[in-house]
């Protein structure tokens, strides 16, 4: 029962520290592609450990759980665990660590829902102040031009994927700079961005007194941004996407005093125009291989006595 603990232990470590020492780093600005599979990574871990110490936990209160958990592993390795022991505290932290998964469940499956609905809203909105015209499919185009003083584009998702750009936007962005705003959505598109926003909103509004997961949560928000700023940037330039974003936020009041959560746009153009030096491609591949450890160390802790009862 001392692995159920090890791993308690670790989601512990992990869910502190995790945080802190990205708050720390520099680095995630630079490659903010590479920032959101470390973030992923120590989620990933979090959870695993929660996962894996249930198991082992309901595996010592219940027989019946025992059986399918350890399969036809010989008895050996059964004991190795030392299971029967903690029975009666096990079936407590088994139910709790239970109620915390069917509640990741159901917070997930209320923000996807959340989604769908503002979703619909949107749609029902384009509809209403872009009706379609006699003989006009209703999802037929990927590109759709609202009439709107204001400046904006965004990228409506499944089951029709539908780019929609204001008239505002059209008549302020220059040729290449409509390109670069078309290239970042589409890059928020490809990543499947909104499903990991979906993921890191439903943790954080779950959990909300977890650190790690309000911390992926907001970095997550800001990280999408910069790797699809970097998507359209290698193939317009930095400086295009720069000045299209200046040209849709000026008139907001972005560039002025104002709220922090405002203020990632400036901060996005100061980036663009003064870009950081990034990791060599060898760095890249150290790094992402060191974060790929993170998750695979539950495991690791998991399944040592029972490797070690084979010997």
């Amino acid at each position: 029962m001392m692995v159920t603990l090890a791993l308690m232990v670790l989601g512990v470590l992990a869910a502190a520290t995790a945080p802190r020492l990205m708050a720390r780093s520099d680095w995630p600005d630079r490659e903010p592609v590479l920032a959101l599979w470390v973030w992923q990574c120590v989620v990933a871990g979090v959870l695993l450990c929660c996962a894996l110490a249930m198991s082992l936990s309901a595996a010592a209160a219940w027989e019946s759980v025992r059986v399918p958990v350890f399969g036809l592993a010989p008895r050996v390795v059964v004991e190795a665990y030392a299971l029967k022991p903690y029975g009666p505290w096990a079936g407590a932290l088994a139910l709790f660590l239970a109620g915390g998964g069917a509640w990741t469940a159901l917070a997930l499956t209320r923000e996807v829902r959340a989604a769908r609905a503002r979703r619909r809203r949107r749609r029902a909105d384009l509809l209403d102040r872009a009706p379609l015209l006699p003989g006009e499919e209703p999802a037929g185009e990927r590109l759709v031009v609202l009439e709107s003083d204001r400046p904006g584009a965004w990228w409506l998702q499944q089951p029709s994927p539908q780019l929609v750009v204001t008239t505002s936007a059209l008549r302020r962005l220059k040729d290449r700079q409509l390109d670069a705003l078309i290239a970042h959505e589409q890059g928020h598109a490809r990543a499947r961005h909104d499903l990991l926003l979906y993921c890191a909103s439903a943790l954080a509004a779950g959990f909300p007194q977890v650190p790690v997961f309000a911390a992926f949560r907001d970095q997550v928000h800001r990280l999408v941004e910069l790797a699809a700023d970097d998507s359209a940037s290698r193939r317009f330039g930095r400086l295009t996407i720069a000045l299209a974003l200046v040209e849709l936020n000026e008139d907001r009041g972005v560039f002025g005093p104002c709220p922090p959560q405002l203020a990632q746009v400036p901060q996005r153009v100061d980036r663009l125009l003064t870009p950081p030096p990034r990791f060599t491609p060898a760095r890249r591949l150290r790094m992402t291989a060191f974060a790929a450890l993170v998750p695979a160390v539950p495991l690791l802790v998991t399944f040592i006595p029972g490797l070690s009862a084979l010997r």
